[in-house]
């Protein structure tokens, strides 16, 4: 097990960085409330880098409800003992004002129509948030020398895309790499606020791995995927409320024409799913092809 060593300032960051002069590093953002998903992120880093440098920061702009960033989880001791665990070298842990110094930034990039349906249309401002900081922590752990990886779960699918899409416009000189979702036994995607979620409300979480699971099946036997049998599902469910369930494009996000049709499921699709079981919001994914 490491210790890794914990930074606070861009300054330090940047000294740790240069100390260890690496011919690559992997770099992995993070809100923190580490759990096994954001393991499997590690260890893909630590697998192809010399050294591995994590970040732990709650961002405030990607929250559109006060309440929920109150009381977001704040573990930073738990934390790096799992991110030790999993091989990490460096913890980057700033405080807000290190990360946006002069206040909330004036100038932001905007996630575009790909950032304003789905999660976008439920949490108003949570991807051009999630892309403000996001664009900030690539730069700050930027070696400027060797191969430069940044991992990415497969569990926020949208933000993938968009990050995927801004790397591009921008032109970092990163190369992304997406970590497969990590499930409990039963199915569930694993997430922080999987902690927020009573035994019951663990139970009625799983209609989403079922109703995924229904969809995918058909498409990966070449069926019409008749959609509406799985948003069914989440009906029998007292304790779930549906927000979307769709199959869209996994580059652009545009919903398929022939999602809701009885036509047979051919290419490549993106099932997309976002619900609220209690009062916690889950979403969860999967690609699917025939």
């Amino acid at each position: 097990m490491k210790n890794p060593k914990i930074v606070k300032t861009r300054a330090e960051l940047k000294a740790a960085i240069a100390q260890a002069n690496p011919g690559s590093l992997g770099f992995v953002p993070t809100m923190g409330a580490l759990h096994a998903g954001h393991s499997s992120l590690f260890k893909a880093a630590r697998d192809e880098n010399e050294l591995v440098v994590i970040s732990i920061f709650v961002n405030e702009l990607q929250f559109n409800d006060a309440n929920d960033y109150a009381r977001y989880p704040r573990q930073l001791e738990q934390d790096a003992q799992l991110a030790g665990e999993a091989g990490v070298d460096i913890i980057f842990a700033p405080e807000a004002h290190e990360i946006y110094h002069a206040g909330l930034p004036l100038i932001q990039l905007h996630s575009g129509s790909m950032g304003e349906v789905y999660e976008g249309a439920s949490r108003p401002g949570h991807f051009d948030g999630m892309l403000a900081v996001v664009s900030k922590l690539l730069h700050l752990a930027d070696p400027r020398q060797g191969e430069y990886r940044a991992y990415f779960g497969q569990k926020d699918a949208q933000q993938v895309v968009l990050i995927r899409r801004m790397v591009a416009d921008l032109d970092y000189p990163v190369q992304l790499r997406l970590v497969p979702i990590v499930r409990s036994a039963k199915g569930l995607a694993l997430s922080s606020r999987n902690a927020l979620l009573s035994d019951q409300e663990k139970e009625a979480a799983l209609v989403l791995h079922r109703a995924i699971g229904l969809v995918a099946d058909r498409a990966a036997h070449n069926e019409p995927l008749n959609i509406e049998d799985a948003i069914g599902l989440f009906q029998m469910e007292p304790l779930v409320q549906l927000d979307y369930f769709v199959v869209v494009d996994p580059n652009t996000l545009q919903e398929l024409a022939f999602n809701c049709q009885d036509t047979p499921f051919t290419g490549e699709g993106l099932i997309l799913v976002a619900a609220t079981v209690g009062q916690v919001r889950l979403i969860d994914n999967q690609p699917i092809s025939a």
